[in-house]
């Protein structure tokens, strides 16, 4: 194959959780370019539906679950819902995840038990259950972690103090290595995209207080956009990335390499 046949997803299907929005949009966004059919979760229908419309504008084919991924009786009907629309899932993106900021002397166990929750427990239960209903059976998947560099480092507290965020990214990250080291052997690969500041509803708070100090520190002086996700995104979805599993790439400027 060539280089444009190993990035072709066409004829693949996706499920995106947290897609209506920030980096989930735009990863349902890069691989419907790509030709794969996309589902997108989120727990807000009115914000599903406005994804749903952004992308069919761009004549990329994918429909909408209303989903709580925090939930775990939530997790196997979504899984199924999608099955049975699509035939299959041969891409999995654990994108959901929320955050929170407190210093850790002070972090409210409520608040602990969310971000397991929703950033590691439900995108296992998920990977699980499509992996051993669609994926192990074809012999073929791709699942794509968003972990964060909070998964790879520690949070540097001048921006946030986040305990449970960082805790729960580095469980990710190992979930990931995991999942890569048992699952290889099916022909599914499982890698993680590690990014650092974007502009999004969950880092408005940081970017507004913390901007400027994050992009001096960023070696590249920027914060990433819109379509920084999207080429890394595509490679980890396709069939060009058949021999990279259990990777955690940081796409972050350059900022987690000092």
């Amino acid at each position: 194959m060539n280089v444009r046949q190993l990035l072709d997803l066409a004829g693949r299907t996706a499920l995106v959780t947290g897609g209506s929005r920030g980096l989930g949009l735009q990863i349902a966004e890069a691989l419907g370019e790509m030709g794969a059919r996309v589902a997108i979760t989120a727990r807000k229908k009115d914000e599903l539906e406005q994804a749903v419309s952004h992308l069919e504008k761009n004549k990329i084919a994918c429909e909408a679950h209303v989903s709580d991924i925090g939930k775990r009786e939530a997790i196997a009907p979504l899984a199924d819902a999608v099955l049975k629309s699509f035939g299959k899932v041969d891409i999995l993106v654990n994108n959901a995840g929320a955050t929170w900021g407190a210093p850790a002397e002070d972090h409210p166990l409520d608040a602990w038990d969310k971000l397991v929750s929703v950033n590691l427990t439900g995108a296992f239960l998920l990977s699980q259950r499509i992996a051993k209903k669609s994926m192990i059976p074809a012999k073929w998947g791709r699942i794509v972690n968003v972990a964060s560099i909070a998964g790879l480092l520690g949070q540097d507290p001048r921006f946030a103090p986040t305990a449970a965020y960082t805790a729960t990214k580095h469980g990710m990250v190992g979930l990931t290595r995991q999942l890569a080291a048992e699952w290889g052997v099916h022909g599914i690969t499982v890698n993680a995209i590690c990014p650092g500041f974007f502009p999004s509803k969950m880092t408005r708070a940081t970017l507004d207080t913390s901007g400027k100090l994050i992009r001096e520190w960023t070696p590249n002086r920027r914060l990433g956009n819109d379509e920084d996700l999207k080429g890394l995104a595509v490679l980890l979805a396709s069939e060009a990335s058949r021999h990279i599993t259990g990777q955690a790439i940081a796409v972050d400027g350059g900022a987690s390499a000092i």
